[in-house]
């Protein structure tokens, strides 16, 4: 079973020319997604596309907001950074932002069914390869230097992506974790209100990774369907491949645990830890600009 398939098609998206500058031209784009929900408004990909000028065959960076509207700003930021750097980006506008989420949704935020939070780990998976479908046959872009920076929500869709897609050839996975039953029960959610029940989910839980780390995830039935949606499933693809994970020592939304269980799951990668919490981690903006820019010149 793999939940993240889909029908590759050749599509052309609409560009419109946003800016020009010295350093990029700047697009707004959109296209249909190859995994259409009930919700329309969910079912056209936008984006926006930093292409540097004066260069082809340039690395891209697909960025990846967290839920809401947010940290859509460091991803601005990041891209024009990178676009200064050579480097293309493209901001990839999930079914988390309000450019894409139907007021019915808003509403009941994030008080979602478990199909919804399901289906929204679908989309954003596809969408993210639907536009490196789309990049790849781009002439000022190299197919084989793509990276996803994925930021919280972002980050997980970053991981999973990066898991099932050998395109994906480096990750950045900024305040994101891993071991999705543990990041609910250390923030008390009402789905786990009995301890024997959330450490009958980790045992299983522990089980499943055993069993899909000899078969493959695609061989192995899930005993529970959000196991598809934890990052720590794929987290064994990621293992000796580039990843780069910048976290919060006081995230309230990551726990430290579920961020280290991931971290051990995926090989050990390159972490760093900054004293802030999940929102503020952006006043730190300028070393992790950095520590980003440098991971995807030294990898890609």
């Amino acid at each position: 079973m793999n939940p993240y398939s889909y029908a590759k098609d050749i599509f052309q998206p609409n560009l419109q020319l946003k800016q020009t500058t010295r350093n990029w031209w700047h697009y707004a784009v959109d296209f249909p997604t190859a995994h259409p929900v009930r919700y329309k408004k969910s079912n056209t990909v936008r984006g926006e596309y930093f292409q540097p000028r004066g260069r082809n065959n340039a690395a891209l960076a697909i960025l990846l907001h967290g839920v809401g509207d947010f940290s859509v700003i460091p991803c601005k930021l990041l891209a024009k950074a990178l676009a200064r750097k050579g480097m293309a980006s493209f901001i990839l506008y999930s079914v988390m932002h309000s450019s894409r989420m139907p007021e019915s949704v808003k509403k009941r935020f994030p008080h979602l069914t478990s199909k919804e939070w399901f289906e929204s780990h679908q989309i954003s998976v596809v969408d993210l390869r639907q536009v490196i479908d789309w990049a790849s046959r781009r002439a000022e872009i190299n197919a084989k230097k793509i990276a996803a920076i994925g930021i919280s929500f972002g980050g997980f869709i970053s991981a999973i992506a990066m898991g099932i897609d050998r395109r994906i050839k480096a990750a950045g996975l900024i305040v994101t974790g891993g071991n999705n039953s543990k990041i609910g029960w250390e923030k008390r959610s009402s789905d786990f209100k009995k301890e024997a029940e959330y450490q009958d989910i980790q045992t299983s839980y522990r089980q499943y990774l055993d069993e899909i780390a000899e078969k493959g995830f695609e061989k192995v039935t899930p005993p529970r369907e959000s196991f598809l949606t934890d990052p720590m499933t794929f987290a064994h693809l990621l293992r000796r491949r580039p990843v780069l994970m910048i976290n919060a020592r006081w995230d309230e939304a990551i726990p430290r645990e579920a961020t280290l269980d991931f971290w051990k799951e995926a090989g050990k990668p390159t972490i760093s830890w900054f004293p802030a919490t999940h929102a503020t981690i952006w006043l730190w903006y300028p070393f992790i600009r950095r520590k980003i820019v440098n991971f995807l010149k030294e990898t890609l």
